[in-house]
């Protein structure tokens, strides 16, 4: 776990893929485990250290993820994430290279709760959620694109549905119909995150960087 920003009321980390953010039944230890931890040593608390959940990433998604520290904290930047005022970039490896060297995906979403699978329509459909998003190719390279991601929803599953919509799904993503399978994770990041502070309302920008071993080379 890397820690990326820390102040009085928020702490934001790097989430290693593979983690659940916070705990479920395999029984695993989660991102929220860890963080609670490293609080309670740093200060030296003598009972539990208060940490607040206020947005996500699935388990197999690495990347940063931001915590309140406190329940003030918890509420502000609920609202944060809940209003649309953050903003969120990911990096995706996807199979192949999409047509369109850059573009947007508009789908209405429907989510099979039993399966945990993501069905994309491009109408309108009664239950189903409005989705978009806009993407970049910043590279390609043995048959792989590293592709950057803005959602400008916060739709379940919406990036790896997209990928998959464009005909290149998100290397390690068999769910969506990767070809090769990754070790519990997938080849999606959550690279930066841009929220404001909770007191004095400071924009605060973190950027990460994967660690993948199969990252297609940026051109600069």
């Amino acid at each position: 776990m890397e820690i990326l920003y820390e102040d009085n009321h928020s702490i934001a980390v790097v989430k290693p893929a593979g983690m659940p953010v916070q705990g479920d039944l395999t029984g695993d230890p989660s991102l929220l485990d860890e963080v609670k931890k490293y609080l309670k040593e740093k200060y030296n608390k003598p009972g539990e250290a208060y940490v607040g959940l206020v947005h996500r990433l699935d388990r197999p998604v690495g990347g940063i993820v931001v915590f309140a520290k406190t329940s003030k904290g918890a509420a502000r930047l609920s609202e944060q994430f809940r209003e649309r005022e953050t903003k969120k970039i990911y990096w995706a490896v996807v199979e192949g290279e999409p047509k369109e060297k850059s573009g947007e995906v508009i789908q209405w979403i429907e989510k099979n709760k039993k399966t945990n699978v993501a069905r994309g329509y491009a109408y309108e459909k009664p239950g189903a959620q409005y989705a978009k998003l806009t993407y970049r190719v910043l590279a390609t390279e043995n048959g792989r694109s590293l592709v950057e991601i803005e959602p400008e929803t916060g739709r379940s599953h919406q990036i790896r549905l997209a990928m998959s919509t464009l005909g290149c799904p998100i290397l390690g993503d068999v769910k969506y119909g990767s070809r090769e399978r990754l070790d519990r994770t997938i080849a999606l990041f959550a690279r930066s995150l841009t929220f404001s502070k909770v007191v004095g309302d400071e924009p605060v920008t973190l950027v990460a960087t994967p660690n993948w071993p199969f990252l297609p080379r940026v051109k600069r």
